[in-house]
């Protein structure tokens, strides 16, 4: 106990107690002095036995490096290490002392700024710990991290330490603290002259300011010994006789005086205590000093609480996000054995994962996990699916995430079940909103998911580092005062349930499972309403919106439907949110994104949306309504029901690969019809038999200005996005005037490379390499949760300018499809003087096809009319041919064919994949295609093809890569380099031995080589893995002698 000592008014003690005191000051100089013995016999003994070893560094040696550093003398050699490392062990004790005796003295009931810098302390010594006995020989990288981790963590410690520290003693904390990050400048300048311009010398300079950083440190913590000493702060262990033979310890304690009326404790038992002992004469003006100050303390605390309400939400919030942010990426990281099986690969058992909030069935679980530092203890284990990204085969990084899942789901969850008003469904809207947010701002990307990294877009360290600042902040959290009733609240909602009707907790879970499995389905992305709406272009100009200029409006969107809950009074957003009208709304909404298409479909589709996050409050709250002992039941339904829904939705487009699909075959329909049908219970119908509780959307009143302030700044947020990623220039070709164009085609595997991990950034550095002006993607729906809800054309959209055409939408149950395009028209502008300039239309027309498939898999294909330097020419891009159904892959080819006939005499480019031998008769594809096509194969000589093609007409071929697939995907790009004829002059001789005239790069100008870089084969050369395979270089061909170009 801590206690102030006067003359003492209880009755003696019969017998008499042994008593040792110790001065606390005499703790912060035992640590001072082993601190210091540990580095300076560290450094005597590695001069004394190992200088010309410890002073050598990877640039130079003695003589021009003659200092050693920490790292060197600490943890390279026998015995300076060993001695050292024992000393530090020897000064952790009284280091952590030190630690909880600062708290002691500077802990106040009305500030928790003491309690910030206990954590900081306890943290930072750990952090010392680590660099200490991980040496850099050790773990260099490790040793370097914990060694940074310590001089962040200094930051707060000090700064903390001089706001505790009384006014006499402020000054030489002050001091210490800026000469100790004053020198931290010149030893990185000297760090980079040593690390990265390898400077001789430079290394030594470093030193002198990494031992200084040492002494400082060591001094900044020994001021505590005049802190403890003015205040007399003392360790006293008492040990009375006990009456029988056995040994009992107590404490005599101290009496106080009375201060602010308030008498004195009562004994306490302990095995010891600390005490400040008082001057005599001067007690009774600190006595008065001490009220003043607490005074003084309860004026901060009211303005300190409003900072730290705030920042209790902004943690809230932040760990919402990555609620969402974990739960989603379970099903992007179990997919990708899926997709490399093309059916069932046992993973998807992951999914079932899901179900862990059935173990808060188990009481004492529950209890403990609603508590503060269940929450902390949860949400912390919940980060190894963020660390997870460190992890590089994809079985190890699914097993972090499900056990990430388990966590994260048995907090939230138990969260969920102790709210007692709509504070947690406020929370989950927006944690959603933020994560749709992130993706928007991170090419559709979440930048915490473990499938990224930093070559992949990924900001995992980012996001870890906040994630332990919002556990902090939860861990320090002061305990609210207890709540008051409201008039507008009741204190049970359950009481609030109609009497005489049936009450029943099953329809409130189903609804939840199906509102949570419907935001994770189409409001996690800000693009997967405007991929539902998609159809193409006309007359130059998009008919709908496209995702990275229009994403914003669907945030914006959710943020308008979760503040009509929010700015509206409790009662009377209760009454609207749940009445059957509102519910006929989202119907509605939903039946016009389902049903239209373009911009009437998409403003159906925000509406839903609008609809979708107004609910996600009174939903939630209705299921803690319940008894808590049947948390694990209740939400064990809720997200089985969510499961369930998550199956029918991959099986209206897998169902060739999965048992059962011909029964959800493309009835995207029927799953949104149950999706309303199991949410209905929801809404206050006027007969019913099980009722629906009169719940009220009451927010507490110190976050009832937070959340609409939020939702707005997130939507101005969004809204700057888009203006940032906004194009100032159309897309461009990449060698304007030469009426030259690249086409490639590449099955890119839905994003996922072959080590699971995202492959948008790989993808966009080979076509900005290959100069694609016209790219045809196949696979490319990732428009689904076991996708991820990602938008794979949008950083190259956004990066290399391109005009993009998402191809048929996920509601039309394809794999997908996309066409990239640089295609531009020359114009001439005059300003005085000829300014030659290259103005880019879009694609001119674009079409959509589903072609025939009676039997198998949907097969997409677009068919655009793009205008190329002033030429209109046909583009198609297909996915078809697959050979387990033979009438589908006729009936395809046929189908494509007709397209590619009916355009005739128009130029065409064919960029697909067909799945059939060169020059295989019918009813094989090629032959079909070719033939009624009235079309070219690119190279029919090359006989080692099977799946990817290039078929052309009407335009002159130069040039045909096979580029390896590296690890982005399973399947090869392929690339035809094709020229125009001039304006006004016919294509030339076009007979085959004129089309496959050879030649050698060197026989054609530069402009028309591809990148020499890519030279190589699997073991060397080539970029990134990728290389010119096959034929190991491109093929060159001559242009007929009467072609003018």
């Amino acid at each position: 106990m801590v206690g102030r000592k006067r003359s003492s008014t209880n009755p003696p003690v019969s017998r008499k107690a042994e008593h040792l005191v110790i001065d606390a000051s005499y703790i912060v100089k035992t640590h001072t002095y082993l601190a210091c013995a540990a580095f300076a016999s560290a450094l005597f003994l590695g001069c004394t036995l190992h200088y010309k070893k410890i002073v050598k560094n990877g640039v130079a040696g003695y003589p021009e490096e003659w200092f050693p550093s920490v790292s060197a003398t600490i943890g390279d050699w026998y015995p300076e290490r060993n001695i050292f490392q024992i000393l530090i062990a020897m000064t952790s004790g009284p280091r952590f002392a030190l630690v909880f005796l600062q708290y002691l003295l500077s802990r106040s009931p009305l500030l928790s700024l003491s309690g910030w810098v206990l954590l900081t302390g306890i943290l930072r010594t750990l952090a010392c710990g680590g660099w200490v006995y991980i040496t850099s020989n050790d773990h260099h990288d490790v040793h370097d991290v914990l060694m940074l981790l310590y001089i962040v963590l200094n930051v707060p410690w000090m700064l903390g330490g001089i706001v505790c520290t009384p006014v006499g003693h402020v000054q030489a904390r002050k001091r210490r603290f800026v000469f100790f990050f004053v020198s931290i400048i010149p030893m990185i300048y000297f760090f980079i002259q040593h690390k990265v311009h390898r400077i001789p010398g430079a290394y030594t300079r470093y030193s002198f300011f990494e031992w200084g950083l040492i002494l400082l440190d060591v001094l900044y913590d020994s001021i505590l010994e005049m802190d403890f000493k003015n205040s007399n702060l003392q360790a006293k262990a008492s040990r009375p006789f006990p009456a029988s033979g056995g040994t009992e310890v107590t404490a005599v304690p101290d009496n106080e005086p009375e201060i602010d009326g308030e008498p004195s404790p009562a004994p306490i038992h302990a095995k010891a205590k600390l005490a400040t002992v008082p001057n005599e004469p001067d007690f009774g003006a600190r006595t008065r000093a001490r009220g003043c100050a607490l005074r003084s303390l309860r004026q901060a605390s009211l303005k300190i609480s409003k900072v730290r309400n705030v920042l209790s939400f902004t943690a809230d919030v932040y760990l919402s996000y990555l609620f969402w942010s974990i739960v989603t990426s379970l099903l992007t990281t179990l997919f990708y054995f899926s997709v490399w099986e093309l059916g069932l690969s046992g993973a998807e058992a992951a999914l079932f994962i899901y179900l862990s909030p059935i173990l808060l069935g188990i009481t004492p679980l529950r209890n403990w996990a609603v508590t503060k530092w269940g929450r902390v203890i949860l949400r912390s284990l919940s980060l190894v699916g963020l660390a997870a990204y460190k992890l590089d085969g994809p079985l190890e990084r699914l097993w972090a995430v499900i056990g990430a899942n388990v966590a994260v789901l048995l907090s939230q969850v138990a969260d969920w079940t102790a709210g007692g008003d709509a504070y947690q469904g406020f929370l989950l809207g927006v944690g959603l909103i933020m994560s749709s947010l992130s993706k928007h701002a991170n090419h559709a990307n979440n930048p915490v998911w473990p499938m990224l990294n930093e070559e992949t877009g990924g900001y995992n360290k980012t996001g870890i580092v906040i994630a332990v600042c919002a556990l902090i902040e939860l861990a320090t959290r002061p305990s609210g005062p207890p709540k008051e009733a409201d008039s507008n609240e009741q204190k049970n909602p359950s009481a609030t349930m109609n009497t005489g009707t049936v009450q029943h907790w099953l329809p409130s879970s189903l609804a939840l499972g199906s509102l949570f499995f419907t935001l994770h389905c189409m409001l996690t992305d800000s693009s997967t309403i405007i991929a539902w709406s998609w159809t193409g272009y006309q007359d130059g100009q998009p008919k709908g919106p496209l995702p990275h200029l229009h994403g914003s409006l669907t945030l914006i969107a959710q943020s308008l439907g979760l503040i009509i809950p929010a700015l509206l009074p409790a009662s009377t957003a209760s009454a609207l949110l749940t009445h059957p009208f509102w519910f006929a709304y989202g119907c509605a909404s939903a039946y016009m994104m389902y049903r239209f298409r373009d911009w009437t479909g998409f403003v159906g589709g925000l509406n839903f949306a609008i609809f979708c996050m107004s609910i996600v409050p009174s939903v939630l709250l209705q299921t803690t309504v319940w008894q808590s002992s049947k948390a694990g039941r209740r939400y064990f339904v809720t997200f089985f029901a969510a499961i369930l829904f998550y199956l029918a939705n991959v099986w209206t487009v897998a169902y060739a690969f999965v048992p059962g699909g011909v029964y959800l075959r493309e009835r995207t329909d029927l799953v949104l019809i149950a999706q309303f049908a199991v949410l209905a219970p929801a809404f206050h119908w006027p007969c019913r038999v099980l009722t629906t509780p009169n719940i009220s959307l009451h927010l507490p009143s110190r976050t009832c200005t937070h959340i609409p302030t939020t939702l707005v700044l997130l939507s101005i947020t969004s809204a700057l996005v888009t203006l940032y990623r906004w194009p100032a220039m159309g897309p461009r070709p990449y060698k304007p005037g030469t009426g030259m164009f690249n086409a490639g085609i590449w099955t890119v595997h839905f994003g996922i490379d072959n080590a699971g991990r995202d492959s948008q950034r790989r993808i966009r550095d080979v076509i900005k390499d290959m100069q694609l002006d016209i790219m045809g993607l196949l696979e490319t729906d990732l428009h689904r949760t076991v996708y991820g809800n990602r938008d794979l054309t949008r950083i190259v959209a956004e990066e290399l300018g391109y005009y993009i055409d998402l191809g048929p939408g996920p509601n039309l149950h394809t794999w997908g499809a996309a066409l990239l395009s640089k295609a531009g028209i020359y114009i001439p502008r005059y300003s005085g003087r000829l300014i030659h300039e290259y103005f880019q239309f879009p694609i001119i027309h674009s079409y959509h096809h589903l072609l025939p498939s009676p039997n198998g898999e949907l097969a997409p294909a677009i068919e655009a009319i793009l205008d190329v330097y002033g030429t209109e020419i046909t583009v198609v891009v297909s996915h078809n041919g697959q050979e387990e159904d033979p009438l589908d892959r006729e009936l395809q080819s046929r189908e494509v064919a007709r397209i590619m006939a009916t355009s005739y005499p128009r130029p065409v480019v064919f960029l697909g994949y067909v799945v059939t031998k060169p020059l295989a008769p019918r009813p094989a594809p090629y032959d079909i295609l070719v033939n009624d096509g009235l079309v070219y194969d690119i190279d029919p000589h090359d006989r080692d093809r099977w799946c990817e093609y290039i078929l052309y007409r009407g335009l002159y071929r130069t040039a045909y890569a096979r580029v390896s697939r590296g690890i982005v995907t399973d399947t090869e790009l392929q690339i035809g380099q094709f020229v125009l004829p001039k304006h006004g002059f016919e294509l030339g001789n076009q007979t085959e031995e004129s089309r496959l005239l050879r030649s050698w790069k060197e026989d054609l100008p530069e402009d028309h080589w591809f990148p020499m870089e890519y030279y190589g084969k699997e073991d060397e050369g080539g970029v990134n893995g990728h290389y010119y395979h096959v034929f190991n270089t491109p093929l060159y061909y001559k242009l007929p002698e009467d072609a003018v170009v």
